[in-house]
């Protein structure tokens, strides 16, 4: 049976971490005690990480509504999230911020950097989920969410190319994801497209730089690239650098790669973020979570998958194990499906 860990074990920068369920989300943030004191007089701003950018708001944040987002089940994101440290999810609402959100079929581009010889079956499973996860009742969670014209996400997603960066490069930071981005469009090995979604999908030795495996599994955010709204993601491999804190099953999993496996629902987080929140301006609540952070490393109801692993839901003609997402009705809720 998969669930809550009580303890997490994560080396950083060698030191050694242990993380306990209450006090991992806020080393995952990095946020110091003395920090804490001033959370309490502000609202958070998404910023695609999964912690929220601090700013000054006119109403203060109580401080048992601080301790409960810092006990959260997320980490990090742009940045998706960290290793499942436990917690429980604070009944702040989700709102909208008078940002866009994606509108139509999204089109999601995949960059394979560095050397994935080691785990090719990941080429072939993780477009394998982007192509079928559209339509699904899983991904229509984000059709409860709308623009300031009320038009709504659409549940449409389209597979639409890949590109390979074979730099031996193995350690990267943000502004280098977005090099590799911008790099991939320049090139014309994919079109430049306001539509789409780029993931920077990282082989099992890179590393970045910014939090990879101590503050998030990924993240997403946006650049404009000549006049043009440039939607990204990042999201690594941890089966050698982190497989207990960025994969939900370390040996057995759904589709015999944990390493995947762990990537596949790290992607399906950072697109739904995406899709509801693409300029980090639409969708999050006062701590900064947008919807998928809010039910991060919460799985629902499993069953045991052809292999014996635990999976939640069945895109395409394959079983997965997906973190749940946040239905925006109601007081909101974390379901597999909608």
């Amino acid at each position: 049976m998969i669930g809550t860990r009580a303890l997490k074990v994560l080396s950083v920068a060698s030191t050694l971490f242990i993380i306990s369920a209450a006090g991992a989300a806020q080393v995952a943030r990095g946020r110091s005690s003395q920090e804490l004191n001033e959370y309490d007089q502000r609202e958070q701003l998404a910023n695609g990480k999964g912690w929220g950018a601090a700013h000054e708001y006119s109403s203060s944040v109580t401080k048992a509504t601080a301790d409960a987002t810092l006990t959260r089940s997320d980490g990090a994101e742009p940045r998706g999230y960290i290793a499942n440290p436990g917690g429980a999810v604070p009944p702040s609402p989700i709102t909208y911020h008078g940002g866009p959100v994606m509108l139509g079929t999204t089109n999601v581009y995949l960059i394979w950097y560095g050397d994935w010889a080691e785990d090719r079956a990941a080429q072939n499973l993780i477009p394998e989920f982007v192509t079928r996860v559209g339509g699904t009742k899983w991904f229509n969670i984000n059709t409860t969410y709308n623009n300031k014209a009320g038009q709504r996400v659409t549940n449409a997603v389209h597979y639409a190319g890949h590109a390979a960066n074979t730099s031996t490069y193995k350690t990267l930071n943000d502004a280098n994801v977005q090099s590799v981005v911008t790099n991939a469009i320049d090139s014309g090995a994919l079109p430049k497209d306001a539509h789409g979604v780029y993931f920077v999908l990282t082989a099992p030795d890179v590393k970045e730089t910014s939090g990879f495996c101590s503050k998030y599994c990924g993240w997403h955010t946006h650049m404009s690239l000549n006049g043009t709204d440039i939607k990204y993601a990042f999201v690594g491999n941890p089966s050698r650098q982190c497989a207990n804190a960025c994969e939900a099953q370390t040996t057995r999993s759904p589709n015999g790669d944990a390493g995947t496996d762990g990537m596949v629902s790290t992607i399906a987080h950072e697109l739904s973020e995406a899709v509801t929140d693409p300029d980090l301006n639409a969708w999050f609540d006062s701590a900064g979570d947008e919807n998928a952070d809010k039910c991060a490393w919460q799985f629902g109801a499993m069953f045991a998958a052809t292999n014996g692993a635990s999976a939640n839901v069945n895109v395409g003609t394959r079983q997965w194990l997906i973190q749940e997402n946040w239905v925006n009705a109601t007081k909101g809720y974390c379901a597999r499906g909608l």
